[in-house]
C-alpha cells in the first residue's frame, strides 16, 4: 500500500511538471487593459531558432529552448516569415508562433484629416520617422483624407501614391452617382467646390446645405464669397492667425471668390468623401447666404435682408463674448 501511494505521488508530480512546462504555450484569453506589444523584427533568412533567441532577448519569452521544444511538439510546421511583429507578454507562446507564421506585421498609420491642405500633408509625411525618402507637396485636392497603414522603412512616396490612388478611385465612384442638381461639370470642379464646403463647415449635417447655397450662387452667377478662398493664396491653407485684410478681399489671384464669380482655379484643401458627395448631391434649398450661429454651426437665409439680420445677431454675440 505504501509503495502504491509513493507511485501515485510520483505520477502526480510528473503530470504537474508537464502541465507547468506547457503552461506558457497557452497564455491568457484576454489581454490586460493598456498592455503594449513588444516589437521584434524577424529578418529575412531567420530560422525559428534565431527568432526564438530574439524573443528571449526582448523578454517576450523566458526560454528560447523551451519555446522551440513546445513549437515542435504542439505547433503547426509552417515556416515563419520575415517582418516586424508586436508580441503581447500576456499572450501564449502559441500566438507568437502563429503571428510569425502569418507574416502579418505591425500596423502603423498616418492620418490625413478632412480639409487638410497639401502643404500640411507633406509636413505630416515628412514628420513620420519610420518612413523613408522625401516627397514634394502633392497637387492640392489629390489626396483622400483617411488613415493609411504603412510598414517601418516604407517610402513616403509609396504612401502618398496610395493616398492619391484612393482619391482617384473615390472621386470616380462618386462622380458616377452625381445628381442633376449639381452645379459642377467635371470631377476636378467637384473637388474644388468640395474643398470650399470642407473648409466652411465642420458640422456633417450642414455639408449638403452649404453645398446647396454654393450651388445656387454658381447657377445665378453670384460670387461665392468664401473666406477660405481669400486665405488660401496667402498661407496655402495654413491658419491665417489674424483677420482678413481689405486688400486681400480685393485681390485678384484666381482663388479669391470675393473678387470674382465662379469657382477658384483649383482646390484649396483636400476634401473628404462626404464633402465631395455633398456637392454632387446638394440639398434642395433656396438659401443664398449663411453665417456662423455661435455654436459651431451656421444659420441660413434665403434673402439678403434675412442674412443681414443674422449677421447682426452674430456680431452682437461676438461683442458679448468680448471678441469684437
Amino acid at each position: 500500500m505504501k509503495k502504491l501511494l509513493i507511485a501515485l505521488l510520483l505520477l502526480g508530480g510528473l503530470a504537474w511538471a508537464g502541465l507547468s512546462y506547457v503552461e506558457p504555450w497557452y497564455g491568457v484569453t484576454n489581454r490586460p487593459p493598456g498592455e503594449k506589444p513588444v516589437e521584434v523584427t524577424v529578418s529575412r533568412g531567420d530560422t525559428l531558432a534565431a527568432a526564438a533567441r530574439k524573443l528571449e532577448k526582448a523578454g517576450v519569452i523566458s526560454s528560447a529552448d523551451r519555446f522551440l521544444t513546445l513549437a515542435k511538439l504542439l505547433g503547426p510546421g509552417a515556416p515563419i516569415k520575415a517582418g516586424e511583429y508586436g508580441f503581447y507578454p500576456s499572450q501564449g507562446w502559441q500566438s507568437y508562433l502563429k503571428t510569425m507564421q502569418s507574416g502579418v506585421p505591425i500596423q502603423r498609420f498616418v492620418t490625413i484629416p478632412e480639409g487638410m491642405p497639401s502643404i500640411l500633408v507633406r509636413e505630416r509625411l515628412m514628420a513620420e520617422p519610420m518612413l523613408t525618402g522625401t516627397v514634394a507637396v502633392p497637387v492640392e485636392g489629390s489626396v483622400l483624407p483617411d488613415s493609411y497603414s504603412f510598414e517601418r522603412g516604407e517610402t513616403r512616396a509609396a504612401v502618398l501614391a496610395r493616398m492619391q490612388a484612393a482619391m482617384a478611385g473615390e472621386l470616380a465612384a462618386l462622380w458616377a452617382k452625381r445628381k442633376p442638381a449639381t452645379a459642377v461639370t467635371s470631377p476636378d470642379e467637384a473637388v474644388t467646390l468640395a474643398s470650399i464646403v470642407e473648409k466652411e463647415t465642420g458640422v456633417p449635417a450642414e455639408r449638403r446645405t452649404v453645398a446647396g447655397v454654393y450651388t445656387n450662387r454658381l447657377k445665378r452667377g453670384m460670387p461665392l464669397q468664401a473666406d477660405p478662398t481669400v486665405i488660401y493664396p496667402v498661407t496655402r491653407g495654413k491658419p491665417l492667425g489674424r483677420r482678413i485684410l481689405r486688400s486681400e478681399l480685393q485681390a485678384r489671384n484666381g482663388y479669391n471668390t470675393y473678387a470674382m464669380a465662379g469657382l477658384p482655379v483649383g482646390p484649396i484643401a483636400n476634401p473628404g468623401r462626404a464633402s465631395i458627395a455633398a456637392v454632387l448631391d446638394p440639398a434642395d434649398t433656396r438659401a443664398l447666404y449663411f453665417v456662423a450661429d455661435g455654436s459651431g454651426g451656421h444659420i441660413f437665409a434665403d434673402t439678403l435682408e434675412q442674412h443681414n439680420a443674422n449677421v447682426q445677431k452674430w456680431y452682437a454675440l461676438r461683442r458679448q463674448r468680448g471678441e469684437m
